[in-house]
This record gives structure tokens, C-alpha cells and sequence, in this order.
């Protein structure tokens, strides 16, 4: 049986769609995107459908309140890199997401984008009542933090997208789907490093490659296969096509 690879990258994505895809990619969600909050939601708010998680994060630096949203099946950890810069002028708060990292883990059903978008809200709300941030946020995190912003500008006074799960073609969704459904079925602690391969180049460090992958396999299944499919597929999803331009 012969097998077809599918370039998973975004420079692959985009050679897809063309040149409109790439003027998408960079107004709402591509390699680096910012924008402040609209006055009002650019789409309906979802209800989050179980109730809100206790979340890990850390708060360091003085200044502009910056919180730091990773991705999916990442953690905090990954702004390592930035914090020392970042924390030296904001005052960052960098959180885990539910069922990533030390955050507390959810039952199956618990990973909608809602369920993601109400912990955030939630934290803000009460623990820094009255005040607005910055929310940065990579790939899973960056849709989150832009339907927050959607759903509260009053919370919210600016998102940086960092390849932020929107604008991508709709050529995607079959090719994403084809993901999800592997996840579904297959060794967490095999299809999902398969996966993350294709999102690297030659220049990524052998080192990066094996901490993704254990940190995937200590993680629960069903934040693994619950969390990533609802931001590109079916009712509600803003990621993909005419859908993601609408929200965007």
C-alpha cells in the first residue's frame, strides 16, 4: 500500500492556498501577528461545558500585565527562552493550560476551546479583578487568547499571535482531520512525535525532539486527543477557511 506525505509546515500549508491564504495567515494568526481587541465580539461565545480547572502559572517583573499562553501539548516551560527579557519589563504571568503541564487535569469532554477560553477568563476576572492583559500566545494558546479577546475585550487590551491556529487554508481541514482521527486510534507516545516530525527542519536540535516527545507520552490521552481538533473542525471552529476569516 503506498502511503502520501502530506507537508504539514506552515510554509506548506500556505503553498497550498496561494498567495490569499499567506495575506490571511499574516492579518490574523501567521509566523507573528498583533492586534488590539475589537469593541465588540467578532463571533458568538461558546459556553464552556464543564467547569473551570485549577490552573499553575507564575507571575514575575513589574509593568504591563503580559500573560503567556503556550501551545498544545506544551507547557509554560516554553517561553523559558523569552521570559528573562520579557520579565525584565512586563509583569508576566505565564500559565499552564488544563491537562498540560501542572495544571490540573480534566475528565474526557473537558478540552473544548471554551473550556480553555473559561479557566483563562476566570483567572483574570478573579485574581487580577479590574486590570487588562497582553496575552501572547503560541499556536493553541494564540486562539485562545484571540477568542477571549472576542468574547471579553474588557479583559483583554492586545494579542500577540505567534503562528496562533488561525487563518490557515481550507485545504487543511482534510489534512487535519487525517491528524485527529491518528490520535484517535493510534500510540499517543508514537503518532504524536510522528507528527511534531513534520513540523521540524534540519536545524532543529535532536534535544527539542526527544522533550516534546516525553513530554507528550506523561501527559493525559485524552487532553492529547480532545484538545486540538475543535480548533479546526466542526461546529464553532474558527481556525480553518471562511469560518477563521469571519472570526478573524
Amino acid at each position: 500500500m503506498k502511503t502520501k506525505q502530506i507537508d504539514l509546515s506552515r510554509r506548506g500549508l500556505l503553498a497550498v492556498a496561494g498567495a490569499a491564504a499567506a495575506t490571511l495567515s499574516a492579518g490574523c494568526g501567521g509566523a507573528s501577528a498583533s492586534a488590539t481587541t475589537p469593541a465588540t465580539p467578532a463571533a458568538p461565545a461558546a459556553a464552556a461545558t464543564t467547569s473551570l480547572a485549577r490552573l499553575f502559572s507564575t507571575e514575575v517583573g513589574a509593568g504591563k500585565n503580559l500573560m503567556l499562553l503556550h501551545g498544545w501539548t506544551c507547557d509554560s516551560h516554553d517561553w523559558s527562552w523569552q521570559l528573562p527579557v520579557l520579565e525584565s519589563k512586563y509583569r508576566v504571568v505565564a500559565v499552564d493550560f488544563r491537562g498540560h503541564g501542572r495544571s490540573e487535569v480534566m475528565a474526557s469532554g473537558a478540552y473544548m476551546p471554551s473550556d480553555y477560553v473559561a479557566d483563562i477568563e476566570s483567572l483574570i476576572s478573579t485574581r487580577y479583578a479590574g486590570q487588562k492583559f497582553i496575552l501572547m500566545g503560541h499556536s493553541m494558546g494564540g486562539q485562545v487568547a484571540a477568542r477571549l479577546a472576542a468574547q471579553r475585550p474588557d479583559l483583554v487590551s492586545a494579542v500577540i499571535s505567534v503562528d496562533g491556529s488561525l487563518g490557515f487554508p481550507e485545504a487543511f481541514g482534510p489534512v487535519l482531520q487525517q491528524g485527529v482521527d491518528a490520535l484517535q486510534t493510534g500510540d499517543l507516545g508514537i503518532v504524536g512525535p510522528a507528527q511534531f516530525d513534520s513540523l521540524y527542519d534540519a536545524s532543529t536540535p535532536a534535544a527539542f525532539k526527544r522533550w516534546h516527545a516525553r513530554r507528550l507520552q506523561g501527559m493525559s490521552p485524552q487532553a492529547v486527543r480532545e484538545s486540538v481538533g475543535p480548533l479546526f473542525l466542526g461546529l464553532g471552529q474558527v481556525g480553518v477557511g471562511v469560518a477563521s476569516e469571519t472570526f478573524c
